[in-house]
């Protein structure tokens, strides 16, 4: 109980300069002396800035090869590969890929509409050819399984922002499905209302990295490490940044 703010920086201090901990190492350390303090101790700390804090280390992003990336592709099967083709042919985000509908894939452009990405704006990107087949398959899969829904009585699936207000049933229709639709069904937790969403990121995340290590390839691969690379080798094929930027969806050229 004696011991207040002062221990408490040169205690964290201690761990950044002598210890040379990592960043998330310390964050712990802090949030752990907080909760001591307010819930055990019962005692406030007083102001803590100018703590001193360890820096997270500048990361440069994991970029495979095209061999590598077809050695990875080589040892994906289903959903994961054609997500991973996705990702690697036309630079989609996980969560971008995962939220497809079956409205927003464009067979006769060869374009896949991305709804909803990083800063709320829908955008387009090119619908890699080989990964055209398999999302004929991945679509005719989910009718399928639409089809068994409403026959027990579900098939509604959950729609960006205010849709469902505006268009009550438009969640039920085919269009509005998701490519990539989960195994199972499951409740919604904002309505409340059963139906089936889109297969977990984690589930692609898995089946990436798992590839990656029987290719293997000895980086870290990841699905982001498959949309860089997409990137890279946009660059290095001579398409100047400002399309790349535009396929990317990104708002600065900085990112």
């Amino acid at each position: 109980r004696e011991m207040g703010k002062e221990e408490i920086d040169s205690f964290l201090a201690s761990l950044a300069i002598e210890q040379g901990v990592a960043a998330s190492t310390q964050n712990q350390a802090l949030g752990a002396l907080l909760l001591l303090y307010r819930f055990v101790i019962r005692k406030e700390v007083g102001d803590l800035t100018g703590l001193v804090r360890v820096r997270r280390p500048a990361r440069l992003p994991t970029v495979l090869t095209p061999d590598e990336v077809e050695r990875v592709l080589v040892h994906l099967a289903g959903d994961a590969r054609t997500v991973a083709m996705l990702l690697w042919g036309g630079g989609l985000r996980l969560l971008e890929a995962l939220r497809l509908r079956v409205q927003d894939v464009e067979f006769e452009r060869r374009e896949l509409r991305v709804r909803d990405g990083k800063g709320r704006r829908d955008g387009l990107t090119v619908m890699p050819d080989r990964a055209a087949a398999l999302l004929r398959e991945s679509i005719a899969r989910a009718m399928e399984l639409h089809r068994a829904n409403l026959a027990d009585g579900f098939g509604e699936v959950e729609l960006p922002d205010a849709l469902a207000r505006k268009y009550p049933r438009a969640g039920w229709e085919p269009r509005w499905q998701y490519v990539f639709p989960a195994r199972g069904r499951s409740a919604c937790p904002r309505t409340g209302r059963v139906g089936r969403h889109h297969v977990f990121p984690a589930t692609i995340q898995r089946a990436v990295s798992r590839a990656g290590q029987v290719a293997g390839i000895d980086k870290r691969v990841t699905p982001h490490a498959l949309r860089h690379s997409f990137a890279t080798a946009l660059l290095e094929n001579g398409y100047d940044i400002r399309t790349v930027q535009e396929l990317l969806g990104h708002r600065s050229l900085n990112t």
